[in-house]
């Protein structure tokens, strides 16, 4: 029996998908990281690099705070380095600050424990211990040089709005165009023979809750526009990033209980998702 050429090309789509994969993360393991390698001995550097892996395994050092597949570096990209991906470059310097969506003024370990229960799908992190302590410690490291109360370059993400209506359907058949081959036909992420993430889940129960900022869609959107698809940076126009974030943000993902207490002034964003 002859099978059709689409049934072929459905059969084919695992291997496609892991020998591309498998050469994008020998690819990035072979390639040096130089701002890593001018990490400082001692008890300093000791705590950096502790503040390094959790960021970028953070399933795997951290299992019991984290309740999904997401590394931090899913979304803040380049271990925090990168313009437009909510870069933690300058951040150290910048807070406390307010901020609408509680109403008060948070300090950086609040924003860290905001992405622990929200992108995480997980829980806090004692404020005060040893975890925390090296996140922020790598978060100061990466802020050398910039002066304090200066926003690091391209702090948080560049916004951008759509010429049109976002549409889902166009969205839908972008995605399967654009992003299915790293993220899944399902929105269910890629992952390494150790189980590790290699391109995130982005709906589905390993995937952000409804609480975090990347499931609004003009916070998705932004992102998109500026690094995604993987390598492609700003390749999408404006319309496409957003009918394509619009698809995905509106996917089955996990609820956030505390979702009542957000923007208690009444200043809730029209893209919140509650």
């Amino acid at each position: 029996m002859i099978r059709s050429r689409a049934s072929r090309s459905q059969a084919s789509w695992p291997r496609r998908v892991a020998a591309w994969s498998l050469a994008l993360i020998g690819s990035i393991a072979a390639a040096a990281d130089p701002v890593s390698d001018n990490i400082p001995e001692g008890p300093v550097g000791d705590a950096i690099r502790v503040g390094e892996r959790i960021l970028k395994h953070t399933p795997q050092a951290l299992p019991e705070y984290n309740g999904s597949a997401l590394n931090c570096t899913s979304c803040h990209l380049d271990g925090g380095r990168k313009p437009y991906s909510s870069p933690w470059i300058g951040v150290w310097g910048v807070f406390p600050e307010y901020r609408s969506r509680n109403a008060k003024i948070n300090l950086l370990e609040d924003r860290v424990n905001d992405c622990f229960e929200r992108s995480m799908n997980g829980r806090a992190l004692p404020s005060d211990g040893p975890d925390m302590r090296a996140i922020l410690m790598y978060f100061q490291w990466l802020s050398r040089g910039v002066p304090t109360g200066q926003d690091g370059p391209g702090r948080g993400f560049k916004r951008i709005t759509p010429p049109q209506p976002p549409d889902r359907q166009r969205g839908e058949r972008l995605y399967a165009e654009k992003c299915a081959l790293c993220h899944g036909k399902d929105g269910e992420g890629i992952y390494n023979e150790h189980g590790e993430t290699v391109f995130p889940p982005l709906w589905g129960p390993r995937s952000f809750n409804i609480g975090a900022g990347m499931a609004r869609v003009n916070t998705a959107a932004a992102f998109v526009k500026a690094n995604m698809p993987f390598g492609q940076d700003n390749t999408l126009t404006d319309q496409e990033a957003f009918d394509v974030s619009v698809f995905f943000t509106h996917q089955p993902r996990p609820d956030f209980e505390a979702k009542q207490r957000d923007w208690p002034k009444g200043d809730k964003p029209k893209d919140a998702r509650y």
